[in-house]
């Protein structure tokens, strides 16, 4: 079966400096892949230059007939726009000449109560934004969902349903997921494979194997005891 996702030697400049450099990946379909490192390792640039929106030289290919969702890492809302995120929503789905019921459909996968829906989005709580959020990526039914930092900024238990929401989505509907993610308890928890970035290092594989001691000593300089915390979660089935 052809991966959903094949990348050779992507390489991103910015002027005279090198943000990735020749990178090659491949990805499955229904697979969560975390992309982690330390701040500017180059994730975000990863996801832009996958979605094409900046440029790149090398090869990105997407199978045929993927459709790509993507949540960005932070938007500021304007909190004087009085646009409910009903109709945020309805404006997205008629430009994808979208059935009526895809608003609905799309809401509720995301969590998004009919209180929500009718709700001012320049009100909304960090956490209700980012559903609306996602509910707006899973219009059109994608078949990939790029996240970037999907609970920056956002408390325990709002992160905590965020990604109880992609583990959902990943196993119910079989959806491939690309996250970029600074938490690696989550990291553990959810993703089948792992992709670091740091400096011109590259290691792929799944977490358990990837992320040894040398490896996160290598990527983040980390102390010891973080190395103990990231122990507990390798060591649970």
């Amino acid at each position: 079966m052809a991966p959903v996702l094949r990348v050779r030697d992507l390489t991103v400049r910015f002027g005279q400096r090198t943000i990735i450099d020749r990178l090659n990946l491949e990805l499955e379909a229904g697979e969560i892949l975390a992309v982690i490192g330390p701040n500017g390792s180059g994730k975000t640039v990863l996801l832009k230059a996958l979605l094409g929106l900046l440029p790149y030289e090398g090869e990105v290919a997407w199978a045929e007939g993927t459709r790509i969702g993507y949540v960005p890492q932070k938007i500021a809302p304007d909190r004087t726009l009085p646009v409910r995120v009903r109709e945020l929503l309805e404006a997205k789905a008629r430009l994808l000449r979208l059935p009526k019921t895809a608003v609905d459909d799309a809401a509720r996968a995301a969590g998004l109560s009919a209180e929500l829906l009718d709700a001012v989005a320049g009100v909304l709580s960090g956490g209700q934004f980012q559903k609306m959020l996602v509910a707006y990526a899973l219009l059109g039914d994608p078949t990939v969902l790029l996240f970037d930092e999907p609970t920056a900024s956002l408390d325990e238990l709002s992160e905590e349903r965020v990604y109880e929401l992609l583990h959902w989505l990943q196993k119910e509907r079989g959806m491939t997921v690309i996250l970029v993610s600074h938490e690696l308890n989550i990291v553990f928890r959810y993703a089948s494979r792992v992709l670091c970035l740091s400096r011109g290092l590259v290691c792929s594989g799944p977490p358990r194997e990837v992320l040894t001691q040398q490896m996160l000593e290598a990527l983040y300089g980390a102390p010891q005891s973080y190395y103990l915390h990231v122990e507990q979660h390798r060591r649970q089935p």
